[in-house]
């Protein structure tokens, strides 16, 4: 009777020791095309930050131009911490890519308007401190920032921007001869409808890049409007670096450094999110050792931006979208992806040609980028449960508290300058209102229950499942 050969010895321990795709180097030209790929990806959504921060804070195009230098040298930065990793404390080790994050614009608007840049940058700084003090505990109570919480803060941020765009297409001084010219309300309606057609009739890698051949179309044709002014852009170096504290030495108004620190915690909530998307998608299960590590490097993002004039990062969901599309599962293409970004941050001239984009081109923009966050945090909300729970409440209450200064800015007046920053920042206030309500209505004695009993209503349910503390890798 013949005999079943026994299991080979060598294949086995061959197969156990082989190295989980997300730790896969590929081959170096296929490392490039995709590490490039992804920076196709999030370039448009990455400096569309430094544009509108810039424009609302009445910056000269010289100085957007570092901001966006500035902005890709840190995005890359931190990329590359969080797809090599730096030991056992920063970077998550998964194929993310980092870029500066929506979230922080209006708090900044805000503080450079009432305390000035060398503020920003100083609350900046200390919110990237805070950043690496809880990334450890935030990880462990990721459950009290749920879908139910963190989609009502997306909302709220899409929302409260589509304000700056519009005055980016229309301008901000309404009795000035060219507010809301027709020209302009045209050249901008016709970018939107161009972004539209890209997305509904290609395919693919081309369909993603809408929104970036949106920009380059639409300063085409802004060209022979006499709208465009790229004068300043020969005057600029082709390589070098932004000197740090370029706006003078960091401040620390108390007000100032609340409301950024609260937005690094929207931040994290973001990062988490994606964060366990991507280990879902990669096959490598998370442990909250893993995402207090990412979490770090979003604080590490607040400190270098502090000092080099940058912005606060969190992991970009087109990338997330980006390796869900091409099952590339290797963080070395992530890796290259950051070495790019650092190189183009070098590169003052190609800062300045994206500095000298006329506004309603970057309105146009911008208009799409920000009702796409507010779709996204639509789309979260249906991870939270609303039947028989208060969390139909929970979300108005949030909204209408985080909307009122954006319907009416003046509206805190009255108040000290440090409740003005604090409550007239719609991001601000709908998370803090948003945190208090789930605690108030799913996390108290007595809450109400679903219909199954179980008295969850997912309001208290973490972002994504996470493993049991582990080892980090090596």
């Amino acid at each position: 009777m013949s005999q079943v050969p026994a299991p080979s010895t060598a294949g086995s321990a061959t197969r156990s020791t082989a190295r989980h795709p997300v730790d896969q180097v590929l081959p170096p030209a296929r490392l490039g095309l995709l590490g490039l790929q992804h920076v196709l990806v999030m370039y448009t959504g990455c400096v569309t930050v430094p544009l509108v921060f810039g424009a609302a804070a009445h910056l000269d195009t010289s100085t957007i131009g570092l901001l966006i230098n500035a902005d890709l040298l840190v995005a890359g930065v931190v990329t590359l911490i969080q797809a090599l990793g730096i030991g056992r404390v920063l970077g998550v080790r998964l194929p993310v890519v980092a870029g500066a994050t929506f979230t922080a614009v209006t708090p900044m608007i805000l503080i450079a308007g009432e305390y000035g840049m060398q503020a920003v940058y100083g609350s900046m700084i200390a919110a990237g401190v805070f950043g690496l003090l809880v990334a450890v505990p935030f990880a462990r109570a990721v459950r009290f920032f749920p879908p139910l919480v963190s989609g009502t803060v997306i909302t709220v941020i899409g929302l409260s921007l589509i304000g700056v765009a519009a005055g980016l297409i229309a301008g901000t001084d309404s009795t000035a001869k060219d507010y809301a010219a027709p020209s302009h309300l045209a050249l901008a309606g016709g970018i939107v409808l161009f972004i539209v057609l890209v997305n509904r009739f290609t395919r693919g890698f081309l369909s993603q890049l809408g929104v970036l051949l949106g920009l380059v179309g639409g300063a085409l044709v802004a060209i022979p409007m006499g709208l465009t002014d790229f004068s300043s852009v020969g005057e600029a170096d082709w390589f070098g670096v932004a000197s740090p504290f370029h706006f003078g030495a960091p401040e620390f108004p108390v007000a100032a450094v609340i409301s950024m620190c609260v937005v690094m915690l929207v931040t994290f909530t973001e990062s988490t999110a994606d964060m366990l998307a991507v280990g879902e998608m990669t096959g490598r299960t998370l442990s909250r050792r893993d995402l207090a590590r990412g979490l770090a490097a979003d604080g590490v993002s607040g400190v270098l931006g502090g000092v080099m004039n940058g912005f606060l990062d969190t992991v970009f969901a087109q990338n997330v979208g980006l390796v869900g599309m091409t099952r590339v599962r290797s963080r070395y293409v992530a890796a290259v992806a950051g070495g790019i970004l650092v190189l183009l941050g070098l590169v003052p001239r190609m800062g300045e040609v994206v500095a000298s984009l006329p506004g309603p081109v970057v309105g146009a923009a911008a208009l799409v980028m920000f009702a796409t966050v507010t779709a996204v945090g639509i789309n979260t909300l249906r991870g939270a449960e609303f039947d028989a729970t208060g969390n139909l409440l929970v979300v108005a209450v949030s909204i209408g508290v985080g909307m009122l200064p954006v319907v009416a800015p003046s509206i805190y007046h009255a108040f000290p300058a440090w409740v003005q920053i604090i409550g007239g920042s719609a991001i601000t206030s709908a998370t803090l209102a948003a945190f208090l309500l789930n605690l108030l209505f799913n996390h108290t004695p007595g809450r109400k229950r679903t219909r199954t009993g179980t008295g969850e209503g997912q309001g208290e349910g973490v972002v994504g499942p996470t493993a049991p503390d582990a080892a980090p890798p090596a």
